[in-house]
């Protein structure tokens, strides 16, 4: 049956995303077909075709994280995760064209998913999860330690939260008042952004560490303010990590990660089904702030770039 996707016809911003029908092609050997349940929305979404220029390019497909329905299986393949067959559950990663009502997919891109998972949750997982479990990884913090992370409300903050209280390290998270409740609700010590930040940071961390030292600065926010205060509150250049900023790191000589770059492809590949095992057990929660039928996806992009969704936003379909 023809659905619809959502593609970019145009370089000039959300004006110039369109409908056209999708019929999804047969599955080849190493390729199954997915009837989309759910789909993830990232800035990195709009970012992907601002950072185009050839027409040739158009229309460009959107999207990078689905979960649903496997409706059909090429001939001898597997997903990543083992054997597949119509009708299992599936989540899938790095996918181009997320915003759909079915696609073909790469299998190696796909993982099973779990009867205790929930679509939207597993859609909303991956991009954020992934990146943020290559932070704390990049952070070399141990149970014990204390970090800071700018932006702690956030998709990637959520579930960085998540992971450290797990791994036992203490988090120190700026972001807004109004999002200190989800801040403290994941484990993180709430810390509200503006002047005054580096002074407040460090009284968070007397009165709950003792004055244990902050031993990474992880940046999800970006900011002259966060960037101060990471430089001024960490020595090693190292430990200091961004996902928003690659000028002031560049500027800085601190590290910036990618999923496009090698190194944090494979680990984020590595890591993306112990991200569904923890979600399947209940141990993992993403944060959804709003879920937009797919019919509003412009609207639902316009959310994201916005700053303001704190928390995972979702295409239901």
């Amino acid at each position: 049956m023809t659905g619809i996707r959502w593609v970019a016809d145009g370089f000039n911003g959300l004006a110039d995303f369109t409908t056209l029908p999708c019929e999804p092609k047969a599955p080849a050997h190493g390729e199954v077909t997915v009837a989309i349940r759910a789909a993830g929305v990232n800035p990195a979404d709009l970012k992907h075709v601002a950072r185009e220029s050839d027409p040739a390019l158009l229309p460009m497909p959107i999207g990078y994280e689905i979960a649903g329905v496997v409706t059909a299986v090429g001939p001898d393949t597997e997903i990543a995760s083992g054997p597949v067959a119509v009708g299992d559950r599936v989540a899938a990663f790095r996918v181009h064209g997320g915003y759909a009502t079915a696609m073909t997919i790469p299998a190696d891109k796909a993982l099973a998913l779990a009867d205790s998972a929930d679509d939207a949750q597993a859609a909303g997982l991956l991009l954020a999860g992934c990146t943020a479990a290559e932070m704390l990884d990049r952070s070399q913090a141990q149970s014990g330690d204390v970090v800071l992370l700018h932006g702690a409300s956030g998709a990637v903050g959520a579930t960085f939260l998540q992971l450290a209280r797990r791994a036992g390290i203490t988090v120190v998270g700026t972001a807004g008042l109004a999002q200190f409740d989800s801040v403290s609700r994941f484990g993180g010590i709430p810390v509200a952004y503006g002047p005054g930040l580096v002074r407040r940071i460090r009284e968070a961390t007397e009165a709950a560490t003792a004055g244990g030292p902050i031993v990474a600065a992880l940046d999800a926010a970006g900011g002259a303010s966060a960037t101060k205060a990471s430089l001024e509150l960490v020595a090693d250049r190292s430990r200091i990590i961004t996902v928003v900023d690659r000028k002031a790191a560049a500027e800085h000589g601190f590290a910036a990660l990618s999923g496009g770059a090698p190194e944090s492809a494979a680990y984020r590949d590595g890591v993306r089904g112990h991200l569904l095992d923890l979600l399947a057990a209940g141990e993992l929660t993403v944060p959804i702030s709003r879920t937009f039928p797919l019919a509003q996806a412009v609207d639902a992009l316009r959310l994201v770039t916005s700053g303001h969704a704190h928390g995972k936003v979702i295409l239901a379909v």
